[in-house]
Formats: structure tokens, C-alpha cells, sequence
């Protein structure tokens, strides 16, 4: 198994539908629980530990989740107020090494997490079939619609979960 990926890689449907788009709303309201889940018991000298050789720490994948859903959250505005708006890329590696993604308590991004996928939750169920093909233009990826964007990040949900639960199975946790 590669541990870079314990659900594999994201591959986007071909079809989009509101059967698949429940399923991945669902994800996104589930994810905080599922996150605290996984950490569960741990202590601040197991957060810091690598999911995997030269990988990030538990610490690092939460606080990347908060950043990195924060960001998406704010794309997902952008594209239903702006025609096709070009967002812009961060280095998330980068951002994994600076001090909050170090040494903050995961609380922090856990209830950070809490209140931004309530308030996701909420858009994402108002939104219809035209709002979910709506797009931004990301520099790296090209034009991405809602819909892409959705099951994308109700997949990096449950990826960056499993690799804490992985973790705390190959460890015995």
C-alpha cells in the first residue's frame, strides 16, 4: 500500500448527480467528527509523529486540513459570486512548516474545522445543479467546476483522516 495514499489517488467522476453529491455533502459534515475520532487519546508526542517516512505529522495533517479547507470554502464563494475567478495556489508545503502547523494545540483546527463545514454544509445544500457547474480557474489545474471541487475535497476529507488511522493501525495505537 502506499501510505502517501491510503484511499488511493482522487480521481473525478465522469457524471456528476444529486445522489453523488448528497454522498459527498455527507462527507464534508462527517469529516470534523471523523478527524476527532482518529485522534482520540492521542498525546502531543504522538500527534507528532509522521503518518510515513519524510510525511507530515498528525499535527501537520490537521492543521494542513483546516488551511486547506479554509482555502476551498473561500473558492467555492468566489466561484458563485465571480465568472470562472482565478484562485490562487499556496504552497501547503510550505505552510506545514510554519510555526501553527508545528506546535498549535490540534484543537485549534479541530473546532476551526467544526464551524467551517457547518457553514459549508449550509451553502453546499442550497446550491443547485447550475451553481454545482459553476467554475474558478486554478493555475495549476485548469477550470474546475463546483461539482469537481466537491467530491475532490469530500475525498481529502477521508484521505488525510486515513492517514491517521492507518498510522495508529500500523502502530498499535
Amino acid at each position: 500500500m502506499d501510505l502517501r495514499y491510503p484511499l488511493g489517488k482522487f480521481e473525478a467522476p465522469e457524471l456528476f448527480n444529486d445522489k453523488l453529491r448528497k454522498t459527498w455533502i455527507h462527507d464534508i459534515r462527517k469529516a470534523p467528527t471523523a478527524v476527532k475520532r482518529a485522534i482520540e487519546g492521542l498525546s502531543d508526542n504522538k500527534l507528532d509523529t509522521p503518518y510515513r517516512t519524510e510525511g507530515w505529522t498528525i499535527r501537520q495533517v490537521i492543521h494542513h486540513m483546516a488551511d486547506s479547507h479554509m482555502n476551498s470554502f473561500i473558492r467555492f464563494k468566489l466561484a458563485l459570486t465571480e465568472d470562472n475567478p482565478t484562485i490562487k495556489p499556496y504552497h501547503e508545503d510550505r505552510w506545514a512548516l510554519l510555526p501553527d502547523t508545528n506546535t498549535a494545540p490540534v484543537s485549534l483546527s479541530l473546532s476551526l474545522l467544526e464551524g467551517l463545514h457547518k457553514r459549508w454544509v449550509i451553502l453546499l445544500e442550497s446550491l443547485t445543479d447550475e451553481d454545482f457547474k459553476r467554475t474558478f480557474y486554478h493555475p495549476d489545474l485548469g477550470e474546475v467546476t463546483l461539482d469537481t471541487a466537491l467530491a475532490l475535497y469530500a475525498w481529502h476529507s477521508k484521505h488525510h483522516t486515513a492517514h491517521i488511522t492507518s498510522l495508529r493501525l500500523r502502530m498499535g495505537w
